[in-house]
């Protein structure tokens, strides 16, 4: 397309395209065998502030877009047998998916009851127990990394191995003032592997570790480390109940879904066949 149409295309969208009931009428801006592209299809794709050069740089651009994309499409209709070319029924094979799924959406916001209870958790978690193995080694934990200049490191020592609330309170007090990094994780259980990689050293049997030990203390050039494994689950054991309980509640929440839309179903089928609403031939 030369500078002359484009800067006629431009000013033509400024001003206003015509109806797309006139496109007869209309000069097209672009033309693919039998196939025209008018100055009306491109409707609300310029901003009134752009400059007349860069309305006339996208302008080019999305003529050629139109171009590329119906040369495109003439190679598929060309080179696609018809059944790959049948394209209606995936339509409205995806147009019945996405009513469904909306409507299945809007039902379940509205109708379905989704609190658990802990009791009902529980249940599950003791009835199906052997569903919830462990991969992983988790520990619950407390970790703290401290400069190498933080003075009164001794105390720390003696602090973070008590379990008086006096000596936590410390211990916290300590680690807010001094630490770079301090967490107990929300007394949560977490991945021991992903844990040890904060701290430079390594463990290669892990069981073992965790079977004899309670502490790691190490340091490297600029800081101390400090771990204590107040708890820990090993590999191949059970889950903790707490750690398998937003499982087993999206377990239950399904299970719901199906029975609910389940009992829909069939009762949408019982009362249209009631009422003669359908016949099977």
């Amino acid at each position: 397309m030369n500078k002359f149409l484009i800067v006629i295309f431009t000013a033509a969208l400024f001003l206003g395209s015509c109806n797309k009931n006139n496109q007869e009428e209309e000069q097209p801006v672009a033309r693919v065998q039998n196939k025209y592209l008018y100055l009306s299809d491109l409707d609300g794709m310029f901003n009134n502030n752009m400059n007349e050069e860069d309305s006339a740089v996208i302008a080019r651009k999305i003529i050629e877009d139109w171009v590329k994309k119906q040369l495109l499409l003439q190679k598929a209709e060309e080179n696609l047998d018809e059944e790959s070319k049948d394209i209606e029924r995936q339509i409205d094979d995806y147009r019945t998916s996405l009513l469904l799924f909306k409507y299945q959406q809007q039902l379940i916001q509205q109708k379905l009851d989704t609190v658990v209870s802990d009791e009902e958790i529980a249940n599950y978690y003791n009835q199906y127990s052997s569903n919830f193995i462990l991969n992983q080694n988790l520990v619950k934990a407390i970790f703290i990394k401290i400069p190498l200049t933080t003075p009164d490191v001794e105390r720390l020592r003696q602090w973070y191995k008590s379990d008086d609330s006096e000596d936590k309170a410390r211990m916290e007090d300590f680690c807010y003032q001094y630490a770079v990094n301090y967490d107990n994780f929300n007394n949560n259980w977490v991945d021991f592997s992903l844990l040890l990689k904060e701290i430079p050293t390594k463990i290669e049997d892990q069981e073992r570790f965790l079977k004899y030990q309670k502490y790691i203390e190490t340091k490297d050039e600029e800081f101390y480390y400090f771990l204590r494994i107040k708890e820990y689950r090993l590999k191949s054991d059970v889950q903790p109940m707490e750690y398998a309980k937003p499982k087993i509640k999206n377990i239950i929440l399904n299970k719901r879904k199906f029975s609910f839309f389940d009992e829909m179903e069939n009762n949408l089928y019982n009362d249209a066949l009631n009422h003669n609403d359908f016949e099977i031939y």
